[in-house]
């Protein structure tokens, strides 16, 4: 089975000056006008701001440094600054950027570009040399650090992600991290540069180590697995291995790290054949590429210190029956069968668990008429975002661009015009206020025009968990706040529902790695014991609720 974006190809003829476009083309000195105050970091299930305030990461991704553009895709005809300006304004606070390890290295050494960067400079006049109309387009490391100094100055933050090895349109199909031409080394290598030149600038906010890895056992040389080898294509084992790096050079920032494609059903190992295609009897193979993370469960990500483990965050993909006819769509699915034929077991028992946060690094999708007619996948699409919003489970949608061929963006109409019926639908995932402002993740500067800073937002706000009194002087005295026991609630979310099921049913049957339940929440017909009577108890109270 292959899941994969269409990414179409546009074919533009730009006026660019092709000789000399590398005149002003060397790294220069880091992005100025830096604070250092906004740095995240995980406790448990959640993302905390340095003074303890949850926050929640909603935003999207904008393609184009990974498929050969060296810059975003857009800017062949659109004005850049305004396009990111249209994002905040938009209410997404976070911008996910896939790159490249080749153009990693390339800025890294000052490599001139390998092709010009595709800047119409009649519609962006900043971004060329001379800073006219027409002009000689910029070196694309700096045209990137001008789009990092925007970011800055509209509210945005900034997550890269090594999207594939090489730069190419279809460079994500890769299986791995490396590949003949670019290996592990030079994939840590670029990584770790990019973490220390932006170490002092906290725009850059975190970094999504690769995009994707998968592969079956049809070639298991390529195949991403997840055990505790230190074999090349563990991805456990690099994963650990470039994040110490990275954090060893910028331990501030956030390491999103994506899952596999397959794991070992019970009694088969890593080196065992794909048998049977039919009923896959050898392998867990019901996800999407890089959203399964059940090695998890039996050998955890361990990073060398206590500190850098408070920096990882888990970043599964999730797409619709558009991108991919999957079997859990084959039924009038719901928001409870999509949980537990596929959700909770590869990817969401890691936040329902209080393993670590989840940050849906890509999800998306046509909505339109000419695409669903039967609106199977704005019902995916639904679902999704209303799980994301009821848990506060960070994302990035997929995508600004218009040119994802299997998926469509926010904009269309080659950028110009943003696509209101997609945007109405993901905008209730955005973070704001009870007034409806966006909630920006900078302390200082709001989210572009219709949003505030999240110094603003906080101001005043208690620690999640603590309530503030005051003592008989007047002094703040901040007390711990306990939750009343809910019976059901497995989670700890304060609300009893299917989810709750799901992790219920998976403890009475051994499907998980919960020793042991909280008697006084589990024994739901109140008989002094935790047992199947109970689970069905559950069910039927859920049932006459429902009705």
């Amino acid at each position: 089975m292959k899941q994969f974006k269409r990414i179409a190809a546009m074919g533009m003829t730009l006026c660019m000056v092709a000789a000399g476009c590398f005149a002003a083309g060397f790294p220069t000195a880091s992005a100025e006008g830096t604070t250092q105050d906004d740095w995240l970091h995980v406790e448990g299930n959640k993302i905390y701001d340095a003074s303890g305030n949850e926050v929640w990461l909603t935003g999207c991704n904008w393609f184009g440094y990974n498929v050969g553009s060296q810059v975003f895709d857009g800017v062949w005809s659109q004005n850049m600054h305004s396009m990111l300006q249209q994002i905040a304004d938009h209410g997404f606070n976070l911008l996910r950027v896939p790159m490249s390890t080749e153009l990693l290295l390339q800025w890294k050494n000052g490599d001139p570009d390998p092709a010009t960067p595709k800047v119409n400079t009649y519609s962006n006049p900043e971004l060329s040399v001379e800073g006219v109309e027409g002009g000689t387009v910029k070196y694309s490391f700096d045209i990137w650090n001008q789009a990092v100094q925007w970011c800055k100055e509209a509210g945005i933050k900034i997550m890269i992600d090594v999207h594939s090895a090489e730069t190419a349109s279809a460079g994500h199909q890769i299986h791995l991290w490396y590949t003949d031409k670019f290996s592990t080394e030079d994939w840590c290598t670029g990584l770790e540069w990019f973490a220390d030149y932006y170490k002092d600038d906290d725009t850059i906010l975190a970094i999504d180590l690769k995009n994707e890895p998968h592969g079956t056992a049809d070639e298991p040389d390529i195949m991403a697995k997840w055990d505790n080898t230190t074999d090349a294509n563990n991805w456990k084992y690099a994963a650990e291995t470039c994040a110490n790096r990275v954090l060893d050079v910028n331990p501030n920032l956030l390491i999103m790290i994506e899952g596999v494609e397959v794991y070992p059903m019970e009694g088969y190992d890593w080196t065992t054949p794909r048998i049977d295609y039919t009923t896959m009897t050898e392998y867990y193979h019901h996800t999407w590429w890089g959203a399964c993370f059940r090695g998890q469960r039996e050998y955890p990500i361990t990073l060398k210190n206590p500190q850098y483990q408070k920096q990882v965050v888990f970043s599964p993909h999730d797409y619709g029956p558009l991108v991919w006819t999957q079997t859990w769509f084959d039924k009038d699915f719901t928001q409870e069968t999509l949980m537990e034929d596929c959700w909770y077991d590869n990817w969401a028992f890691i936040y329902e668990e209080n393993i670590a946060p989840l940050l849906i690094g890509e999800w998306g999708g046509f909505i339109d008429e000419e695409h669903d007619a039967d609106g199977k996948n704005t019902k995916w699409m639904t679902y999704l975002r209303d799980y994301m919003i009821e848990k506060h489970i960070h994302h990035t949608f997929w995508c600004f661009n218009e040119n994802s061929g299997d998926t469509g963006g926010l904009v269309y109409d080659n950028f110009s015009t943003w696509d209101e019926a997609k945007y109405a639908l993901v905008k209730p995932a955005l973070w704001q206020t009870e007034d409806g402002a966006f909630i920006g993740l900078d302390h200082e500067i709001p989210l572009g025009v219709n949003g505030v800073s999240l110094g603003e937002y906080t101001d005043g706000k208690t620690t999640p968990g603590t309530t503030a009194v005051t003592d008989e002087q007047g002094n703040p005295v901040t007390v711990t706040t306990a939750k009343p026991i809910l019976q059901g609630d497995f989670n700890s979310d304060g609300k009893l529902n299917a989810l709750d099921v799901v992790i219920f049913k998976r403890y009475i049957i051994g499907h998980t790695d919960l020793e042991t339940l909280d008697a006084e929440i589990a024994d739901f017909n109140r008989d002094g014991t935790v047992n199947i009577a109970d689970l069905v108890a559950m069910i039927r109270y859920l049932t006459q609720e429902k009705t």
